[in-house]
């Protein structure tokens, strides 16, 4: 596997969903429900917001992919996310879960550990949250993560080998978003590089990309979706960056470049496989 095979894959993935328009549900963080919609849009796929249990599990039986961010908790969700998870899985959906906010509050704990049976296929997360769900689903040795809210103190690279765990017992993808991306599927290690430095100033950078992996996911298996996903992101982020002036101008030009990049096709991108 090479860089040209990849950025192949990458343009092929971005060229269906132009053109078949796929569904990719969500389950999101209250706080960035419409920035995940309208990203979903933005690069061509079709967006759908729930929060009932009932809605979670049939739109995880009518879809091929699903997104499921633990951000803003809810009491119904101790009900909503297991029967959406469990839905998926027994669908074969190519669910992304978003494990933010990991470690707070009973409630998205017990969440988190039910939902390494449905073994999602995508996980998108910081370091710090990918460090601590591979402690808490005990593939790898317990140690601290620099959980900080939904914010990460742990260097992308120091999560490679909880990102392979994942990956590998998943049989999906981990992304690690940060500085420097890190997309894997347990053997294959690619770092993207680019994006932005507005990309942490704005609500809803991480839980849109979920939501953007979730849309790929339909017409491609869950490595290629995220790779995907991660390059688009740091490609129109950096093209976004060059007109911005600051975070506010920001978030409406990058959605503006999710569309004209996903439209066009990527002909270079600073990836580098590890």
């Amino acid at each position: 596997m090479n860089k040209e095979t990849l950025l192949a894959e990458v343009n092929s993935a971005l060229g269906m969903v132009r053109k078949n328009n796929p569904l990719a549900p969500s389950i999101t963080n209250t706080v960035t429900i419409n920035f995940v919609a309208n990203a979903q849009l933005a690069c061509g796929g079709s967006a759908a917001m729930v929060y009932l249990a009932d809605e979670g599990e049939a739109m995880a039986k009518a879809s091929k992919s699903m997104y499921i961010n633990m951000g803003t908790q809810f009491t119904c969700y101790a009900e909503t996310l297991p029967r959406t998870a469990k839905a998926c899985a027994e669908a074969g959906n190519n669910w992304v879960l978003d494990p933010v906010g990991i470690g707070i509050g009973q409630q998205r704990t017990t969440l988190l550990k039910e939902f390494k049976n449905a073994k999602p296929k995508i996980i998108r997360a910081n370091a710090s949250e990918v460090i601590a769900l591979a402690s808490l689903w005990e593939l790898t040795e317990k140690k601290e993560s620099g959980v900080r809210g939904v914010d990460s103190t742990d260097e992308v690279l120091s999560a490679k080998d909880a990102a392979i765990a994942l990956a590998k017992f998943t049989g999906g993808a981990v992304t690690v978003s940060g500085k420097i991306d890190l997309v894997t599927d347990g053997t294959t290690c690619v770092l993207c590089h680019g994006g932005s430095e507005f990309l942490p100033m704005i609500t809803g950078a991480g839980c849109s990309l979920g939501g953007v992996c979730a849309v790929y996911a339909n017409v491609t298996n869950p490595f290629y979706a995220a790779l995907t996903a991660t390059v688009l992101y740091n490609k129109a982020a950096k093209n976004a960056e060059k007109k911005a002036k600051g975070p506010g101008i920001f978030q409406p030009l990058f959605l503006d470049q999710l569309y004209k990049v996903s439209s066009k096709g990527i002909k270079d991108s600073n990836i580098e496989i590890i």
